[in-house]
C-alpha cells in the first residue's frame, strides 16, 4: 500500500524536473552563482569555535554571534560517510531544490521531513582564523542520521534490499544516533540535577589549575626585548633597551599576553598578584605552571611579537590578533573558588 509522504513531494519533483532540464554547465554555474552571491553579503564571523567526537569522526562546530549552533560542511559529511569535497568548486553542496546531494535520492524523499529540510540550507561565515566556511544548523546532524534510519526500517519492514550506494551512510547513521543518545541521556540528567553548572566549574578550575601555580616561581627573563620594541614602536613610544615602560604597558600587557592564554588565567593571577599603590610584588608569567602555564605563554608571544612585526599601526595589530587570538572572558563561576 501506497504511503502518503506529505505535500513537499511536489515541489520536490518539480525542483528535479528544473534540474533535468539544465545542462551540467548550466547546473554547475548555477550553484556557482548562488554560492558567490552568498559570500558577497554580509558573512557573519564565528563566535565560539570547537570540537567533538561522534564514533570515529570528530566534528568541528561553531556559534555565530546571534547563538546560531553550526556544523562544518566537511566534517559533516564525513561523519555520514560521504565525500568532504563540494562538486564543481561550488564551495556548498547544493542542489537546483535547495536539498544538499547527500538528501538528493528517489528512495530518500519520503523521508525527508519539513524539519530536515529546513535545516539544510547551507549558512556561510568566516571561522575565528579568517576562513570561509560552509556550515549546517547543528540540528541537521541527528535530522539526515533519522531519515536513513526510517528508510532503512521501511525497506526492511517491506522485505526490500537496501540500496547498496547507502549502505554506509546507514551505518554511518547508526552510529551517529546510539552516540547523540549517550549524550542526550548525560544532558538530562545534568539539567536535572543542576550538575551542568558544577561540570563547567570543575571544568574551568582544571584549567587554573594546569595554568596557575601554587608557589611562585623564580624570576627569569622570559619577555623577550623584541615585545617591548614592538610595543613601544605601535604606540608611538620612544624606545631604549633599558628604559622604564609606561604603566599603562602593563594593561596592554594584560589585555594581548594573559587574558588570551585561557578562561579565567588573568583573574586569578591577579588575585594572587595584586597590585598595591600601582605594584605587584612579582611578575604575572611567575605565577605560571612550570609544565603548563609557562611554555603556552613562551608559545603565545612568539606569535604576538610575529602579529606586531607585520603590522602598520596599533590598530592593525589588534585586528589581526583579536582574528588570531581570541579574549577569554572574566568567568563568574570563579567567585566561588578559595584563593590558594
Amino acid at each position: 500500500m501506497a504511503e502518503d509522504f506529505g505535500s513537499s513531494e511536489a515541489g520536490k519533483k518539480g525542483g528535479k524536473a528544473r534540474a533535468k532540464n539544465m545542462s551540467a554547465e548550466e547546473r554547475s554555474l548555477q550553484a556557482k552563482n548562488a554560492a558567490a552571491a552568498r559570500w558577497n553579503a554580509n558573512v557573519p564571523k564565528a563566535h565560539l569555535e570547537g570540537e567533538f567526537q561522534i564514533g570515529k569522526a570528530t566534528i568541528k562546530a561553531a556559534v555565530l554571534p546571534n547563538g546560531k549552533r553550526l556544523i562544518t560542511q566537511g566534517t559533516l559529511l564525513v561523519a555520514i560517510g560521504r565525500s568532504r569535497s563540494p562538486k564543481a568548486g561550488t564551495g556548498v553542496l547544493s542542489t537546483v531544490d535547495g536539498l544538499p546531494f547527500f538528501l538528493h535520492a528517489d528512495y530518500l524523499n519520503p523521508f525527508i521531513d519539513e524539519d530536515l529540510a529546513a535545516s539544510t540550507t547551507p549558512i556561510f561565515f568566516i571561522s575565528k582564523d579568517g576562513r570561509k566556511q560552509v556550515g549546517y544548523d547543528a540540528e541537521i546532524l541527528p535530522r539526515v542520521a533519522d531519515a536513513y534510519l526510517k528508510m532503512r526500517d521501511h525497506y526492511n519492514q517491506n522485505d526490500l534490499p537496501i540500496p547498496a550506494h547507502s549502505r554506509h551512510i546507514v551505518v554511518a547513521s547508526d552510529i551517529i544516533m546510539r552516540a547523540l543518545a549517550h549524550v542526550g541521556i548525560a544532558g538530562l540528567v545534568d539539567e536535572a540535577t543542576g550538575f551542568q553548572d558544577e561540570r563547567a566549574k570543575n571544568a574551568l578550575a582544571m584549567i587554573l589549575e594546569a595554568f596557575v601555580a601554587k608557589e611562585l616561581r623564580k624570576w627569569v627573563k622570559t619577555f623577550p626585548l623584541d615585545f617591548y620594541k614592538e610595543l613601544c614602536r605601535l604606540k608611538n613610544v620612544a624606545f631604549s633597551a633599558n628604559m622604564k615602560m609606561p604603566q599603562y604597558f602593563g594593561h596592554l600587557t594584560n589585555d594581548v599576553i594573559y587574558s588570551r592564554l585561557a578562561p579565567g588565567v588573568l583573574q586569578k593571577l591577579q588575585e594572587k598578584n595584586p597590585a598595591e599603590n600601582g605594584r605587584r610584588k612579582a611578575k604575572h608569567h611567575q605565577h605560571l605552571t612550570e609544565d603548563i602555564g609557562n611554555p603556552k605563554l613562551l608559545q603565545h608571544l612568539g606569535s604576538v611579537v610575529t602579529l606586531m612585526k607585520i603590522s602598520k599601526t596599533w590598530e592593525d595589530f589588534k585586528d589581526v590578533l583579536d582574528r588570531v587570538h581570541e579574549v577569554h572572558r572574566e568567568y563568574p563561576l570563579f567567585d566561588g573558588l578559595e584563593n590558594e
